[in-house]
């Protein structure tokens, strides 16, 4: 069941989802979303992707309730990036931040059964050389000079 699930939109705005015959909620999106299964949305008037407008649509549902995760400071930032010349070294940026954090939470998760100091001094070190890395990327790409690093080993 890894591969890729596809999900209808109908003009009606309803949600089908293909693997299980029938109509879904985005509330079922973002259960596959928290799955981590993998699908797309295609509009059923002409097959393209609107997988992105539909997980824009939950998050705004998501920072509407609660407590939300994005600042309005956050989000004007965001948005200045748009149409700039460092739009994609920004997205990127932000993909790969986003990838790490993940993956630390996994493996921070995993580790804590071991030794927990270490494993957070570890971490901590791998973070600092990962951030360091994607802030000269971003200073390359803005096209700053940025003086060679050296790596621990």
């Amino acid at each position: 069941m890894n591969s890729e699930r596809i999900i209808k939109k109908y003009p009606n705005r309803r949600l089908y989802d293909t693997e299980v015959s029938r109509y879904i909620t985005l509330a079922d999106v973002r259960d596959l979303v928290m799955s981590g299964q993998p699908f797309r949305v295609l509009d059923s008037a002409n097959d393209s992707d609107i997988t992105r407008a539909i997980l824009l649509q939950i998050m705004l549902e998501e920072e509407s309730g609660g407590a939300p995760l994005f600042s309005a400071n956050m989000l004007a930032q965001v948005i200045r990036f748009y149409g700039g010349t460092l739009q994609g070294t920004f997205a990127r940026y932000l993909e790969s931040s986003l990838d790490l954090f993940a993956k630390q939470q996994q493996e921070m998760t995993k580790a804590l059964t071991d030794n927990p100091f270490e494993t957070v001094t570890r971490l901590t070190q791998k973070n600092v050389e990962i951030w360091a890395d994607l802030q000269d990327e971003l200073m390359r790409a803005a096209g700053f000079p940025v003086a060679p690093r050296k790596k621990k080993e």
